[in-house]
């Protein structure tokens, strides 16, 4: 069944808001009525020898029933349409080969009302008492209780007194996901925020699919937002939950935009995803083997 109008646009606005974050400055909003988007593309960040602007046009029914309109642009005089050949080659041979079909996402659409909250930032204390939330959501596994994963926390992002702050832990199955979430609410901080967002993703490698999930935990659509950005990223074996405490002011779209930089900062700050630094330096290596590789045959 053809998805409709309003699918079409939310599915728009979560892949805006998640390219947002992920490419930061190099995010340009040409026209917004119109939906036509920049991506400035260099080859490092720190003087690079050259840049391409990707220009792209979203149609009114991308993704369901049109493809992007895109127009590259360079900026050097360098002959480079075989690189994009390559590339998209190398891209295609890619899908081809995993192929995955991924499990449905499950949401949750209730708005809970925004009470008043302070800022403050997470620290460390004694475990207290609380309802833990959302823990239904992850099935129990009749094994022993495995390892609880290490934990880590991202820095804080604070607008117009709400903060938001990452959480982060390698997971590969459920019960770990379950084990992390029960341990982050014994955080009287944590178990007291406004929303505690998450998404996992878990790959399966004896049957090549992903095992993940998501929950708004009252943030309607806030976790199907946060687990499009890591299906965007390819993260896997790993849980995000951004915790939310709301300070008494609306932010409106903005809380979208916020979520998903917190948690893109602690993927990379963790090595789950590359900053374009690191990309370019890994890209370069990768040339300079190839053509080490030409040289010896």
């Amino acid at each position: 069944m053809a998805a409709s109008g309003t699918e079409t646009a939310q599915q728009q606005t979560d892949e805006i808001e998640a390219l947002s974050s992920i490419y930061g400055d190099d995010w340009c909003v040409l026209d917004e009525d119109e939906k036509i988007y920049c991506i400035k593309i260099s080859d490092c960040l720190d003087k690079p020898k050259w840049t391409l602007c990707l220009q792209v046009i979203l149609p009114p029914g991308y993704p369901t029933a049109e493809p992007p309109i895109y127009q590259l642009k360079q900026n050097l005089g360098e002959s480079i349409i075989y690189l994009w050949v390559e590339k998209i080659r190398e891209v295609l041979i890619e899908k081809a080969q995993s192929s995955d079909p991924e499990p449905d996402i499950k949401k949750t659409s209730e708005e809970v009302n925004e009470d008043d909250g302070d800022d403050f930032l997470l620290d460390c204390q004694p475990a207290q008492e609380d309802s833990i939330k959302m823990l239904s959501y992850i099935p129990s596994e009749s094994q022993e209780d495995e390892e609880l994963p290490p934990i880590h926390h991202g820095n804080p992002i604070t607008d117009r007194r709400s903060t938001f702050q990452a959480h982060l832990a390698p997971v590969v199955t459920p019960r770990q996901v379950k084990r992390v979430l029960e341990k982050l609410y014994e955080n009287k901080k944590i178990a007291s925020a406004t929303h505690n967002i998450y998404a996992y993703r878990i790959y399966c490698e004896d049957k090549q699919t992903f095992l993940q999930d998501c929950e708004d935990d009252g943030e309607t659509a806030a976790g199907g937002r946060l687990l499009h950005l890591m299906q965007i990223l390819n993260v896997h074996n790993v849980l995000v939950v951004v915790s939310r405490w709301y300070g008494g002011i609306l932010l409106g779209p903005d809380r979208f935009k916020h979520i998903n930089n917190c948690a893109r900062n602690v993927l990379v700050e963790y090595n789950y995803v590359h900053s374009g630094e690191e990309s370019s330096k890994q890209a370069g290596k990768s040339k300079k083997m190839r053509k080490d590789n030409k040289k010896r045959t």
